[in-house]
């Protein structure tokens, strides 16, 4: 996994001592992707085309919002977010994307009017501690997480805009009323709250939690660390339940940006073989058109995930003040 990433590093290496590309306008891309995420990646496309990319990152529900804040005088070319509930937020603000660039990920991927498309997806997996939670006790579908047995027990990120993207997604699945009961349970059990995902990790591992509904490749980056790491993650044995959904991350192109052109050779840099690769090998997501062998990194495989995963139209889920909204109202936030 490692070799990937140097391969990157090497690559923007190399373009640093090469003869200078002409002078390209600056990218700047608001990006709900953590830096050590995507650094590697960015620097590649850098060093290939001579296009500066400049990063405001921050949580995607949050730039979501700043986005709408700033209309027509944001900064951002780009807006790279980890769900697809953000995106839909503020699809309105997106130019439509060239129907070459649409055709390299199939139409569940992408926004039904071109406006933002997929650049890796991840499956929502139940993360659990190995020493902690028995068999017996395993939930067996998402619902079942506000039984008082779980009580103190639940790790929860209630501002991580994967969360908020699964809850949007429950809220057109079964409903307002069915998603505040849900979000009110889980209240009452009293969740141990964490800032992020890898902190619900962190805390199932160091016994402040016992579980937790994460994304699929958080625990991997703590298994490489630490193969004897306390947690592991599946799937909720029931198929279709909405706790096994299947999200993408994705990007759109602000239609206030005057470098669309160089915005949409960014997104398509980030549906090559080689990005999509990395996607895959070295953050453990899965890759999005269909051209790379997703890398199996855990028991968990993209077959898996799709075959378990409810059907939730990625374009249904963009209500994203909404669900806000509900989560505040519950008292999660």
């Amino acid at each position: 996994m490692t070799s990937i990433r140097n391969a990157f590093f090497a690559l923007a290496a190399a373009a640093a001592s090469a003869v200078p590309l002409p002078a390209l306008a600056d990218l700047t891309l608001y990006s709900g992707r953590g830096e050590t995420l995507i650094a590697p990646i960015i620097a590649a496309f850098t060093a290939e085309t001579g296009i500066n990319v400049n990063v405001r990152y921050g949580g995607t529900a949050e730039l979501a919002i700043l986005l709408q804040e700033e209309g027509d005088r944001s900064p951002a070319d780009l807006f790279w977010a980890q769900d697809a509930a953000a995106l839909g937020a503020v699809a309105d603000m997106f130019m439509a994307l060239p129907q070459e660039t649409l055709d390299r990920v199939p139409a569940a991927y992408r926004d039904s009017e071109g406006r933002w498309i997929a650049t890796s997806g991840r499956g929502r997996v139940l993360a659990y501690s190995t020493e902690r939670l028995g068999e017996d006790e395993m939930p067996a579908t998402m619902a079942d997480l506000t039984d008082p047995i779980y009580a103190g027990r639940i790790a929860l990120a209630p501002t991580n805009g994967s969360f908020l993207a699964h809850v949007t997604a429950l809220r057109v699945v079964e409903g307002d009323d069915a998603a505040l009961a849900w979000l009110q349970g889980l209240a009452a059990n009293d969740p141990v709250t964490v800032r992020n995902n890898t902190a619900m990790i962190q805390a199932i591992g160091d016994g402040e939690a016992d579980l937790g509904v994460t994304n699929n490749y958080y625990l991997v980056r703590f298994k490489r660390a630490a193969e004897d790491f306390p947690v592991n993650q599946t799937l909720f044995p029931t198929e279709g339940d909405i706790g096994n959904l299947l999200l993408v991350a994705g990007m759109g192109v602000l239609g206030s940006s005057e470098n669309s052109e160089a915005a949409v050779a960014f997104i398509d840099f980030l549906l090559s073989d080689s990005a999509q690769q990395f996607f895959s090998g070295e953050v453990a997501e899965f890759p999005v058109t269909g051209s790379v062998i997703p890398t199996r990194v855990d028991a968990i495989s993209l077959d898996d995930v799709t075959r378990m995963a409810p059907e939730v139209n990625l374009n249904t889920i963009g209500d994203l003040e909404g669900t806000l909204e509900l989560v505040r109202e519950a008292g999660l936030i």
